[in-house]
């Protein structure tokens, strides 16, 4: 048998090196990475440990997991079996756009099965009939939920589905200016800003009022021209207030701007949808529909729009079909928008999608349906409710006077930080310390209560936190 010679592997040599940078007009490697700020820059070797064993290493790697605090519950002291909590757990009252709501463990059961979990995209029709239709399934029912037209088959999160949303605005009506709101989430707003970094696009901050904790209409009707590309507002906001949403769009369509919306999918079981106030693009986040808070993902952009915007939509889109013999079928529609098939002229550079999160939702909706959507939201707004009055019992008034639905912010008379150190101590995850994005509320503090929350943790949350400002005050 012929003994084949052993091919070594030849990196590139530095004439290599320099005829490629002489192609691209470059002077240097270091010219490559330019746009990384200095200080990112790693200078020198890294500073890591000996190699360690497997037995080692899996021990180290415990140690570490030890370090973590899981999110827990109290037990139900009205049930005679009722166990005790977990040992060094947690109960969150920390929302700011991940939340801690229930998930029937079916919904684990389903996704778990291996020709959902290991699918890719399902470019084969013929070969992925189940993917598409659970991806189709997952279409119908956000296009339910929602109130609008059209859904795609998901982006990679809330944030970057407002990003695409702006760009999608913009490639619309060609104009420039884009109205933000100082009430969207913080991070959303840098992912919005990164995204149009290299579209000349101008950002106009509309503040909010100090009172109420809502994006100042008046504000907006001023600044609103023919050059408004759109109007986006999120509803309700990331201080949990419900925003004027008619009035908005009103002032945004009054100049034929788009009218972009980022909801709280839970919140539409007692809230009306985006497409009954006239939304032209509605996104969100869609962890609250069947996906654990985990560290922060994997996360669910969920992306709505009206029929007549449809071929300027980002993202995979799967349509129903028949087949040659008549039968029912699907399969990826409007390919031709997508980055695989156009490539510099596409709608997107988003090519994929969060298929295993979507289906994730899929199943929590097709579970809940519409009366346990609404019994969720209702549980949330009345849970919200009564913790934010005990609150004030103890002298903690909320912030801000809007209506609210399952978050609200409130002024301490001490030092957020401080305070979540000492709840953590008590067993719980407190709010977001608002200084963090709003310099002007030093003791804000955002709280957020799911359906999860019991009577008993919030009324011992309360006592946690009376006892936590005496002892800083």
């Amino acid at each position: 048998m012929e003994k084949r010679a052993k091919v070594p592997y030849l990196p590139n040599t530095e004439e290599d090196r320099e005829k490629m940078l002489r192609e691209i007009g470059a002077q240097s490697i270091d010219e490559l990475f330019a746009d990384i700020p200095e200080e990112l820059r790693r200078k020198a070797q890294l500073n890591l440990p000996p190699a360690l064993s497997e037995p080692e290493l899996m021990r180290h790697l415990r140690t570490l997991a030890a370090q973590n605090i899981p999110l827990g519950e109290r037990p139900d002291e009205t049930v005679a079996f009722a166990q005790s909590p977990v040992p060094n757990s947690l109960i969150p009252f920390l929302g700011a756009g991940i939340y801690d709501h229930y998930i029937p463990p079916v919904v684990q059961h389903i996704i778990s099965r291996n020709e959902f979990y290991t699918a890719y995209t399902p470019y084969q029709a013929e070969a992925s009939q189940g993917t598409l239709q659970a991806t189709f399934e997952y279409q119908s029912l956000i296009c339910d939920l929602t109130g609008m037209e059209v859904s795609n088959a998901s982006l990679y999160d809330g944030a970057s589905a407002l990003a695409e949303a702006v760009l999608m605005a913009h490639s619309i009506n060609g104009r420039t200016k884009v109205i933000l709101p100082k009430t969207l989430h913080p991070h959303w707003r840098q992912v919005v800003q990164t995204y149009a970094s290299g579209m000349k696009l101008q950002f106009v901050d509309a503040p909010y009022l100090s009172d109420e904790g809502i994006t100042d209409p008046d504000f907006v009707r001023k600044v609103c021209d023919e050059e408004t590309c759109c109007v986006v507002v999120q509803h309700p906001n990331f201080f949990g207030c419900l925003e004027r949403v008619r009035e908005l769009e009103a002032i945004a369509h009054q100049v034929r701007a788009l009218f972009i919306v980022a909801f709280d999918p839970i919140s539409l079981g007692v809230l009306k949808p985006p497409g009954e106030y006239n939304a032209d693009i509605a996104v969100a986040e869609g962890q609250c529909l069947g996906l654990p808070p985990s560290f922060g993902g994997p996360l669910l952009g969920i992306f709505t729009c009206k029929r007549e915007f449809i071929r300027k939509m980002p993202g995979r889109l799967v349509g129903e079909t028949v087949d040659a013999r008549g039968q029912r079928g699907f399969v990826l529609t409007l390919q031709v928008r997508e980055q695989h098939i156009r490539r510099e002229r596409a709608t997107s550079n988003i090519c994929t999608n969060q298929a295993l999160c979507a289906i994730a939702a899929a199943v929590y909706l097709a579970l809940m349906g519409k009366q346990g959507i609404r019994q969720v939201a209702e549980l949330c707004a009345q849970k919200a409710h009564y913790l934010a009055e005990q609150l004030e019992r103890i002298g903690v008034p909320r912030l801000f006077a809007a209506p609210f639905f399952k978050e609200f912010a409130v002024k301490l008379p001490v030092d957020p930080e401080a305070l979540n150190k000492a709840l953590v101590a008590k067993g719980f995850l407190g709010g977001l310390p608002l200084k963090c994005y709003y310099p002007e509320h030093a003791n804000g503090w955002l709280l957020a209560v799911t359906e999860k929350r019991t009577k008993t943790e919030m009324d011992t949350f309360v006592e946690a936190v009376q006892a936590g400002v005496k002892a800083y005050m």
